[in-house]
């Protein structure tokens, strides 16, 4: 993998540093900071870019993956709330065999969409997971984030009682799955200076684990949608897995393509005052766009605040990538306006940027529907992560996963190549 720096990439181009570096700050193409400032950049993904905006690949309709490959390793999986990793993982030819699901309208959604689904709706620390013991081949989950119990790092499980990292490890203890993949927000990382994250890859060492972590970008796993999560692979240490992760794209999907043709649907609406200041910002922009005394009166004490504030009065990009949609559309600190229409994004749109397919529905309130989407992990996300799950239990080496998609790089604001 040969990387060119900002000066060649820019060439390569024909487009000033400074746009570059503007793509790269709004996750539009990956790259690197080497040496106090100077910046590298992947060559093969440049040379696509480029290929992309000269016509010489078509773009196809954004769509929700699904493989036609079809094996029998079973998912347990708790936290599973709406389903969009369970759904990622059956697309990519995974088997579900437990659901645990604590929200009762996440569960109802689970019934609707997928009867067959054995999906348990209670409190997981009531559950005694015994009966599945050396029955799951993967057990996943997403599990809150919260302040560990203790403050040291010897204690082992205890160090995580009282948490729900301690709910999953516990499973884990019991069923011994091959794999266990445990999905978190990006914060992980740095949550009590790192203590957190330390005290789980220790959790899962002392249970017999060898786990990995990575930060996963879901704009360039097929997501039309600035979204990280922070993964971990967990390998039972008996069985020698190698860890496979997904290797992101060349490209991203833009807001635009992902809402082609979207079906209509419920979506929550703007009062008057706030009607009033988004019909200001134009698509892409945000507070700052307003003028000065409308941002005064519209942020209140806010505006006195440091900070970029970019959330405030922030409306999407047709262009690009949605920003992480939120579990309500019309939050003050972080907007997320239509591209064009001024309202937040519909329960339909709200699941394209996800990646749910349009006959995946939701039940339960309107608030209720916008926060099962977007606590859900990205449909798409999870089926790359199932197809490297299968990869590791049928003992291959490495993922082949081609940079040519169906999928192809789409525009960015300013490319412009003849």
């Amino acid at each position: 993998m040969k990387k060119v720096n900002l000066s060649t990439a820019a060439q390569i181009l024909d487009t000033p540093p400074a746009t570059i570096l503007t793509w790269h700050k709004k996750k539009l193409i990956k790259g690197e900071r080497y040496n106090s400032g100077n910046w590298l950049f992947n060559l093969e993904e440049l040379i696509a870019m480029k290929q992309s905006h000269q016509g010489e690949k078509a773009v196809a309709k954004f769509t929700t993956l699904k493989s036609p490959d079809r094996t029998n390793f079973k998912v347990m999986e708790l936290f599973a709330g709406c389903g969009g990793l369970a759904l990622g993982f059956e697309n990519a030819g995974l088997e579900t065999q437990l659901l645990v699901e604590i929200d009762k309208d996440c569960v109802n959604t689970l019934n609707l969409n997928r009867p067959n689904w054995q999906t348990i709706n209670d409190d997981v620390t009531k559950i005694n997971f015994a009966e599945f013991t050396n029955q799951i081949d993967i057990l996943a989950g997403g599990f809150p984030c919260q302040s560990f119990s203790y403050a040291g790092l010897g204690k082992g499980l205890e160090d995580t009682r009282g948490t729900l990292f301690f709910q999953f490890a516990r499973c884990l203890q019991t069923i011994r799955p091959k794999i266990a993949l445990a999905e978190n927000v990006r914060g992980l990382l740095s949550h009590k200076k790192g203590e957190t994250l330390a005290i789980m890859l220790n959790t899962f060492r002392d249970l017999g684990y060898y786990p990995v972590y990575r930060l996963l970008s879901s704009q360039f796993l097929d997501v039309p949608q600035k979204r990280e999560r922070l993964i971990i692979l967990a390998t039972r240490n008996d069985l020698q897995i190698k860890p496979i992760f997904p290797q992101e794209k060349n490209y991203t999907i833009s807001l635009r393509q992902a809402l082609e043709d979207c079906p209509e649907s419920d979506g929550m609406a703007y009062n008057q005052r706030k009607k009033t200041v988004m019909n200001l910002i134009p698509p892409g922009g945000n507070w700052r766009d307003l003028p000065l005394d409308v941002q005064k009166d519209y942020m209140k004490n806010s505006w006195d605040n440091g900070g970029g504030r970019t959330g405030y009065a922030k409306r999407l990009s047709w262009d690009e990538p949605a920003l992480t949609i939120t579990c309500s559309p019309a939050q003050t600190q972080t907007e997320r306006c239509h591209p064009q229409e001024t309202r937040p994004l519909t329960v339909r749109e709200y699941a394209r940027v996800q990646s749910f397919p349009d006959d995946w529905q939701f039940t339960g309130s309107l608030s209720s529907q916008y926060k099962q989407i977007g606590n859900a992990v990205p449909v798409n996300m999870g089926y790359h992560l199932g197809r490297c799950l299968i990869a590791m239990l049928r003992g291959e080496k490495e993922l082949e996963i081609s940079n040519s998609s169906d999928i192809q790089q789409l525009s960015i604001p300013g490319l412009r190549l003849d």
